[in-house]
């Protein structure tokens, strides 16, 4: 028995976009496509996208979800690093939602004055370096420059601009992700206005060039910490970013 991409998705609470983002990445080809195009599954598909939903719950990234569906690596092994990095983000939070609460018993006006350092507690000062030291590894020392540049635009930024860097970002993501949930290609003239606010959101902090907002564009795909929270709004998200950008890149930089 064969079931079609819609009775699959009405089943399996899974939109139809996504399980043609899985064929396309190779997850989860249909058993057949129809002479009119159509994808039609078959038993061995629905368990593997059920594995492929149990995997996602896990939090696991589609690509270690392909790794241990296709036996390149045992899941046990997946899961105990995957709960590591679990244990170490808990205690992270932690800390980030101790900084919110000082925060916001200092805007109450507690008598408490935070300290400076005090504001930044809980975000992840190593994870920034790696972004640093690849950006760097990709660009060469030019990269640095930039980095270099908006780390002396930060110093001088006050809790009221870092704010105003932050609901900025939101506002661009929202933008981007309704465009990418409308269908909208990613060299269309609305994607490519919609990455211009992006673009000139980077401005406040480093000044790219096309060469490295393009390497931005591929970075949000690479690094599993920037992907995890595109796709946490839809799949196939990163990707479509990363190609705007570089539509972007190149009409306009």
């Amino acid at each position: 028995m064969a079931w079609s991409i819609a009775q699959v998705a009405r089943m399996s609470k899974v939109t139809s976009r996504t399980l043609r983002h899985y064929d396309a990445i190779g997850l989860l080809p249909p058993a057949k496509v129809g002479d009119n195009g159509y994808r039609y599954y078959e038993r061995e598909q629905l368990l593997r996208l059920q594995q492929i939903l149990l995997l996602r719950d896990l939090g696991l990234n589609l690509d270690t979800v392909s790794e241990v569906l296709d036996g390149r690596h045992r899941t046990v092994d997946v899961l105990r690093n995957h709960q590591q990095w679990l244990h170490a983000e808990r205690e992270r939070l932690d800390r980030l939602s101790d900084t919110v609460s000082r925060t916001i018993r200092e805007l109450e006006g507690d008598e408490h004055t935070m300290k400076m350092e005090e504001l930044f507690e809980g975000f992840d000062a190593d994870r920034q370096a790696r972004y640093e030291a690849e950006l760097v590894e990709r660009y060469g020392e030019g990269a640095r420059e930039h980095i270099d540049e908006g780390k002396r635009r930060f110093r001088g930024w006050t809790k009221s601009d870092a704010d105003g860097f932050t609901a900025e970002w939101r506002a661009v993501a929202k933008a981007l992700g309704d465009l990418f949930d409308a269908g909208v290609a990613p060299d269309a003239p609305e994607a490519l206005e919609a990455t211009d606010r992006h673009y000139r959101w980077i401005c406040l902090s480093w000044i790219p060039n096309r060469e490295s907002y393009t390497g931005l564009g591929q970075l949000y795909v690479d690094a599993p910490d920037f992907k995890v929270q595109f796709d946490a709004h839809a799949e196939g998200l990163a990707e479509w970013v990363r190609d705007a950008m570089t539509a972007y890149a190149n009409t306009r930089l």
